[in-house]
C-alpha cells in the first residue's frame, strides 16, 4: 500500500506528465492552425488570388469549414488526452468530447471534399490524391469506432480510436517539420517528395500513436471518463 506522501507523488507526476503531453500536442498543432486562421483572413479581407489560392476563392465554405473544425477538434482534441483531466473534471472530459468528435468528422469530411473537388496545385498528384483519400477515410472510421465504442461503455477502446483520429488530424504539425528538407533543398523539390514529406507527416503521427496505443493497453487508464 502507498502512503499519501508516494499517492501525492504520483499524482503530480501524472499532472506533470499530462502537461507535457497536452503542451506538445498544442504546439505540434500551432503552425498549421495560424497559417489556417491566415487562409480565413485572407479570404475574408479579398487577398490577391494567385494560383495557389484561387481555388479556395472560388469555393470558400468547404476550406472555412476546414479550418474551423481542424481548430476546435486540435484544441479540444489535445486536452482529451488528459488522464488528471478525465479523473478530476469527467464532466469537462464529456462536454469537450461532444464538441471535438463531430469537429473531428467535419475536418476528415471536409477533407475529403477537397481532395475531391479542388483542382490539383504545384506537385500534388495522384499518389498525394489517393493518399489524402485514404487518410481522409481513416480518420472518419476512427471517429466512427471511437463513437461506436464510448457508447458501449467500452473505454479501452474508445481511447485507442480517438487516439489514431487525432494523430491523422494534426498530421498537418508534423508536415511542417517533414517538409524542412524541401525547402532546405530546393532542387529536391517534385511530385514525388511532396508525396513523401506529406505521406511521412501521417505516418510518423500513426506510429507515435500506435506505441502510445500499446503503452495504454500495459498501463490502461481508470475507466472515470464516462459517455460522451
Amino acid at each position: 500500500m502507498l502512503d499519501d506522501s508516494a499517492k501525492g507523488m504520483l499524482m503530480n507526476k501524472s499532472a506533470k506528465t499530462d502537461s507535457l503531453v497536452v503542451g506538445g500536442l498544442l504546439l505540434l498543432s500551432a503552425v498549421p492552425l495560424v497559417a489556417g486562421a491566415l487562409r480565413i483572413v485572407e479570404l475574408l479581407g479579398g487577398a490577391e488570388i494567385t494560383s495557389e489560392n484561387a481555388r479556395f476563392f472560388a469555393a470558400p465554405i468547404p476550406v472555412t469549414i476546414h479550418m474551423v473544425s481542424a481548430l476546435l477538434f486540435c484544441i479540444l482534441g489535445a486536452f482529451q488526452f488528459s488522464a488528471h483531466l478525465r479523473r478530476t473534471r469527467p464532466g469537462w472530459h464529456r462536454a469537450g468530447g461532444r464538441i471535438a468528435l463531430p469537429m473531428g468528422f467535419s475536418t476528415a469530411l471536409s477533407g475529403l471534399w477537397m481532395t475531391q473537388f479542388y483542382p490539383w496545385v504545384g506537385y500534388d498528384g495522384l499518389a498525394l490524391y489517393v493518399i489524402r483519400l485514404l487518410v481522409g477515410t481513416a480518420m472518419a472510421l476512427s471517429l466512427v469506432l471511437a463513437l461506436s465504442a464510448i457508447g458501449k461503455r467500452n473505454i479501452p477502446s474508445h481511447l485507442t480510436w480517438m487516439t489514431r483520429a487525432y494523430a491523422l488530424g494534426i498530421g498537418a504539425g508534423t508536415q511542417v517539420f517533414t517538409h524542412i528538407p524541401w525547402f532546405v533543398f530546393p532542387d529536391m523539390q517534385g511530385e514525388l517528395a511532396r508525396t513523401l514529406s506529406m505521406a511521412a507527416g501521417w505516418a510518423i503521427n500513426i506510429g507515435v500513436a500506435q506505441w502510445a496505443i500499446v503503452r495504454m493497453t500495459y498501463y490502461p487508464p481508470k475507466a472515470t471518463c464516462g459517455r460522451f
